[in-house]
């Protein structure tokens, strides 16, 4: 009996089969054909996943070289892109923030200022995930290791458990509030979710340079205000049945007296997380490429023995992150240079030729943001749709850092959606304060608050940074 898995590799392979032999349109080579087939073929198994990422996309690699479209020097081209090494130290380093304590530290200090109530502990909460998404490019580690488990000793001290029947005490709001911001801060910066590089790379192929100061000024106004507005606007439609919540702020201020003081490796973590955020907004001017930057962090902690090489060897979502992201840059680039995307964007152009830019891009947008209900994978969304987005704006006529700026925000901003639509959605949505038709609704709604932020206090915001 074939196994699931097994039959969808099956069907992948299938459609390969029939994609390979279709009649290749006008305008394109053959080679351009056939490298569109393996891309496509690749992303669609990130989807279906009937093997990890990393495995799929080996296979994709592979595929490329046996069959002719590429000699294996250009196969492995992906893996010289500096952008996914800076990624991968970003990795390496956000460990640094979990293992030494100090994202706990940040957090209980948040909660001791603003915890007087439960809107003050979830703005903590909030601004704790704010704090370290600029050097934490996995939002799971992000999510998981330092947020979550300080939601869940709010939670729990105030007796707010689902198996109890009192989710609603503050349990259901908190998260919610947590999931919804998570989206918003992920947007924020382009190391702040692992998927911002790739879509910055997926740019870059069509002559369109995203600098780390450049992505973080354009986000940082309408993303300012939904980080504001989200937890007021939940607190009143999907308010906790606990308003006050003085006993926290002392609560924290024991934990952080238990913690004692700032240990070295916190002190050396926190000079490192200043030091990469600063150089990365300098970089420019400095002639410093990003992932210099990181590099460097890496081996300031490595050097002063804050993290240790096997710590390094031991990141598993890093190293995986860098198989996956070499080969889907490698085949970007190559649908690029042999002209598929130009092709694909002035054809899907034409006939939107009539609404004019403005109205494209907005369609695109929304296509791109509501279209993640289909996804389980970021990643798999950015690689599936973003560079034929970009392509399509483009050629109707957007501006060429706007478009791409604007749906790598995008990118980030509809894994508010599901409880499948992120890695910390199933950690959040596991901890069973809702149900799953109250998770959909709640993402739904919101989406309706973030998507008119940022295409009018976006658009005037981008407006005035002259970008249109």
């Amino acid at each position: 009996m074939i196994s699931s898995a097994n039959s969808r590799l099956l069907l992948l392979a299938l459609l390969g089969v029939i994609l390979w032999f279709f009649p290749v349109p006008d305008g394109l080579t053959d080679n351009a054909w056939q490298m569109m087939v393996i891309f496509v073929v690749t992303v669609l198994s990130l989807i279906l996943a009937p093997l990890p990422l990393g495995a799929m996309a080996l296979i994709g690699l592979v595929a490329c070289t046996i069959l002719g479209v590429l000699p294996i020097k250009t196969a492995l081209s992906g893996f010289a892109n500096p952008t996914i090494w800076m990624i991968a130290a970003a990795f390496f380093i956000s460990r640094g923030f979990i293992s030494t304590g100090f994202g706990r530290r940040v957090g209980y200090w948040f909660i001791s200022k603003l915890g007087h109530n439960s809107l003050g502990l979830a703005y903590g909460l909030v601004l704790t995930d704010l704090l370290f998404a600029p050097a934490t490019p996995s939002t799971t580690a992000r999510c998981g290791g330092i947020i979550s488990p300080l939601f869940r000793s709010v939670a729990a001290a105030y007796d707010s458990d689902p198996e109890k029947g009192t989710e609603n005490k503050i349990g259901a709001f908190l998260v919610q509030c947590i999931f919804q911001c998570n989206a918003i801060t992920c947007a924020m910066f382009l190391t702040s979710m692992a998927g911002n590089p790739l879509a910055a790379n997926f740019a870059k192929e069509q002559g369109v340079e995203i600098t780390w100061a450049g992505w973080a000024l354009a986000a940082i106004v309408p993303s300012a205000l939904c980080l504001f507005l989200i937890p007021l606007v939940m607190y009143y439609v999907f308010p906790p049945e606990l308003k006050k919540t003085p006993e926290m702020r002392a609560l924290a201020k024991k934990h952080l007296v238990e913690m004692g003081a700032m240990s070295r490796a916190e002190w050396m973590v926190g000079l490192t997380f200043i030091g990469m955020v600063t150089l990365w907004v300098l970089g420019p001017t400095l002639g410093l490429h990003a992932t210099v930057t990181a590099l460097l962090g890496l081996v300031f902690l490595l050097i002063t023995r804050t993290i240790t090489w096997d710590a390094v060897l031991g990141e598993k979502e890093a190293w995986h992150t860098i198989t996956w992201f070499a080969v889907l840059v490698m085949m970007a680039a190559q649908l690029n240079s042999l002209g598929f995307i130009k092709w694909f964007g002035d054809y899907v152009s034409s006939s939107l030729s009539g609404f004019g830019w403005v109205t494209t891009i907005a369609i695109l947008l929304l296509v791109y943001y509501y279209s993640h209900y289909l996804m389980a994978s970021a990643m798999a969304h950015i690689s599936a749709m973003y560079s034929a987005f970009l392509a399509i704006a483009i050629s109707a006529g957007a501006p060429p850092m706007l478009a791409a700026i604007v749906l790598g925000i995008f990118s980030n901003l509809y894994m508010s959606t599901t409880h499948y639509s992120s890695g910390p959605a199933p950690i959040l949505f596991g901890a069973g304060y809702h149900s799953l038709q109250n998770w959909w609704k709640i993402g739904f709604v919101f989406s309706l608050i973030v998507i008119p932020i940022f295409f009018f206090v976006g658009g005037a915001w981008w407006k005035i940074l002259g970008m249109w």
